[in-house]
């Protein structure tokens, strides 16, 4: 929540928990006491799981002046694994007070130590974090106690723990860790959880797996975790710790463990059947392409028949065109080898830490199907955001072209990509591995074919809307808008207030409407800020007039002429002729008294408070330079007022005639230029017509 948020919380509810001290004019709560009220009156914003983890992550946060983020992590982590390798609670010991004394906390980790002593004697988990800190962090068992409770279990309190190392200030271990949108696709790509469904008893490896992010990800898309065998390995020997008591806490027996300090697996444990990596991330200015296909080579290496690998790397040495003759040569030495199954260009962004980092995905399969021998799948999804429906687009060309390989006219056609021979790219030696041309699918799909009778379409309303411009203009001439220099005196000024004082403006509020009654297809227009200001177009948002009358009893509908504006997050200003909308808070409505003394009309009043000087607001501020009631205004004559009024009516009429044009002929350049650019249009002799 933002600051204001509570504030009007402390204001309006009496039973908030009051401040226990102040620092430096802040208050300062009890959180357990906050975090209560919240999930008793549900102005959380959040499920109360969340709220207690919050609080007990809030916790850990604050003991950063006790001990480093390295030890936080490593000690809760060990405490967590350890209650999972006990089966008890950690302050479960008939001689332990749940007091805080110092003795009390001697005692609890005394009686820590020795569990972990007795079940971890071989110190593959454990032990050593526990030994290397003393009986200060007795309060982190507490914490972690309290983790527990809110996510149910020791895994889902160390998913949580892991998620927050960057507010525990380990940047370092959150620097590599890509977004959920691309662990999704990469589980997906994998197709583990069907491969376990079919009953087959898997191996999972991963080289480089840091703190086993993406390894966390993949079995978290599954349950079947007793016929799941890991093998992982990570040069730091912290980071190798942290993925074992991880894949532990996931389900993974421990004897069917694995994680090596270094950088070989240890494949006499087990032979992979999916390989899972990320190559290790170097700075641009140390990267070094043939270093990056060296270490894609020894992956490919662990490939075993039907095994299949999925990596993620550097776009400059997996896709890009390579200037290096040695880097090339093995690049293709390992496309010609019959294991690259695809290359996918990836969207930037999706290491969040490293967001000028462009990543590249290749999926590897050793003993591909008949049909996709001597051919690779080209798929580029750079310029497209990694939501649900392309994740799940892409996922199906890959798994589809793992399945069936190649089938000609009667196959699927890959939405995001071609498939080339390798030939090919051989003989482009060193060239860049994106599409040839756009998918087969975008090229044979009906909105292509239509292409020339939707262009024809828009001309024929280009050349109805020119006509429809020309008949006005004949009817009632070129534009004049009669305007002169005012003489003598300047019009007394007056501001919206004074006009609303005097019952010539009634100002009416808007509504607070629930975003997910909000449809594209509803009765009523609802108008916000994003409408009023142009950041979405008009009609975009609708409500049912049936939820409307249920849900909102109180909301009013807008009259036709009704003037709606806002103030955040700027100025604007929407004359509604139509009426029958809803105005969502915090936009508002001014409506004009057409049996005022000196009448004003909606256009005029709009047009003159979008002109109010002194309007706009500076960058640093939280609210508006002045309230809208003290805006100044010209009160204009009556007569005036309606001139003004005429003028303006005369150019909206002519702005939607120009718009028409305007769009219907953007409509058409549009079709012809994308027809172009993907070959499947072109041009005859240009016809043109003079007119005299």
């Amino acid at each position: 929540m933002k600051r204001p948020v509570v504030s009007t919380w402390r204001r309006r509810h009496p039973d908030f928990p009051a401040a226990l001290s102040e620092n430096s004019g802040r208050p300062l709560f009890d959180g357990a006491q906050v975090t209560a009220w919240l999930i008793a009156s549900g102005l959380g914003n959040a499920t109360p799981s969340e709220l207690r983890s919050e609080l007990a992550l809030f916790g850990i946060v604050a003991l950063r002046d006790r001990f480093t983020p390295w030890q936080l992590v490593e000690t809760l982590g060990s405490l967590l694994c350890l209650r999972r390798l006990d089966g008890r609670p950690l302050a479960d010991d008939a001689n332990v007070s749940p007091a805080s004394a110092p003795e009390a906390d001697e005692a609890l980790w005394s009686a820590l130590l020795r569990r972990a002593e007795r079940i971890d004697a071989e110190d593959d988990f454990v032990l050593r974090e526990l030994r290397a800190i003393d009986a200060t962090a007795a309060p982190l068992a507490r914490l972690a106690e309290g983790l527990i409770e809110s996510a149910y279990d020791e895994r889902g309190a160390y998913e949580w723990l892991l998620a927050a190392r960057s507010r525990l200030g380990l940047d370092s271990l959150a620097a590599d860790a890509v977004t959920p949108e691309l662990r999704s696709l990469l589980t997906q790509l994998t197709d583990l959880r069907l491969r376990l469904e079919q009953g087959e008893s898997l191996t999972l490896a991963d080289p480089h797996a840091r703190a086993g992010d993406l390894l966390a990800a993949l079995l978290d898309d599954t349950e079947d975790h007793d016929r799941v065998t890991v093998l992982a390995a990570d040069p730091d020997e912290r980071l190798t710790r942290i993925t074992r008591r991880r894949l532990l806490l996931a389900g993974v027996g421990e004897l069917d463990l694995d994680v090596q300090t270094g950088t070989d697996l240890e494949e006499r444990f087990a032979a992979p059947d999916l390989v899972v990596t990320q190559l290790p991330y170097r700075p641009g200015e140390d990267r070094s392409v043939l270093t990056a296909l060296t270490e894609l080579e020894r992956v490919a290496y662990l490939l075993r028949p039907g095994c299949t690998a999925v990596v993620l790397g550097p776009a400059d040495a997996l896709v890009d065109e390579l200037k290096s003759t040695e880097a090339a040569q093995l690049r293709s030495a390992l496309l010609r080898e019959n294991i690259v199954e695809s290359v996918i260009s990836l969207p930037g962004g999706v290491l969040p830490f490293r967001p000028g980092y462009r990543p590249a995905l290749w999926t590897l399969t050793r003993g591909p199907v008949q049909a996709a021998e001597g051919k690779v799948l080209l798929a580029d999804i750079s310029s497209e955001q990694l939501t649900p429906g392309v994740r799940m687009r892409l996922a199906e060309d890959v798994l589809l072209w793992r399945a069936e390989g190649f089938r000609g006219l009667d196959g699927h056609d890959p939405r995001y990509g071609r498939v080339v021979p390798v030939a090919d790219l051989d003989r482009a030696f060193g060239g860049p591995l994106t599409p040839p041309a756009p998918p087969a699918s975008a090229i044979w799909s009906d909105k292509v074919t239509e292409r020339p009778a939707l262009i024809a379409e828009a001309e024929a309303r280009l050349e109805r809307a020119t006509a429809d411009t020309l008949a006005y203009e004949d009817e009632r001439g070129p534009y004049r808008g009669a305007v002169m220099r005012r003489v003598g005196r300047l019009p007394r000024r007056t501001t919206l207030g004074k006009l609303i004082t005097a019952r010539r403006v009634t100002r009416l509020p808007g509504h607070r409407i629930d975003e997910q009654h909000l449809t594209r297809d509803g009765h009523h227009t609802v108008l916000g800020p994003e409408e009023i200001t142009g950041e979405q177009a008009v009609g975009g948002r609708r409500i049912d007039r049936l939820l409307l009358a249920t849900v909102y009893e109180r909301a009013a509908l807008t009259e036709p002429g009704d003037v709606v504006y806002t103030l955040a997050p700027r100025l604007g200003v929407y004359v509604d002729h139509d009426g029958f909308s809803v105005v969502a808070f915090p936009a508002r409505v001014l409506r004009v008294n057409a049996g005022a003394p000196r009448p004003l009309t909606p256009r005029v009043l709009a047009a003159l408070l979008g002109a109010a000087r002194g309007t706009a607001r500076s960058p640093s501020a939280v609210r508006p330079a002045r309230r809208i009631e003290d805006y100044q205004l010209p009160d204009l004559e009556p007569e005036e007022v309606l001139r003004f009024d005429a003028l303006l009516a005369e150019t909206e009429r002519r702005e939607r005639l120009l718009r028409a044009q305007a769009y219907a002929l953007a409509e058409a350049r549009r079709m012809t230029i994308a027809g172009l650019a993907d070959g499947t249009l072109t041009l005859g002799e240009l016809r043109t017509t003079d007119r005299t």
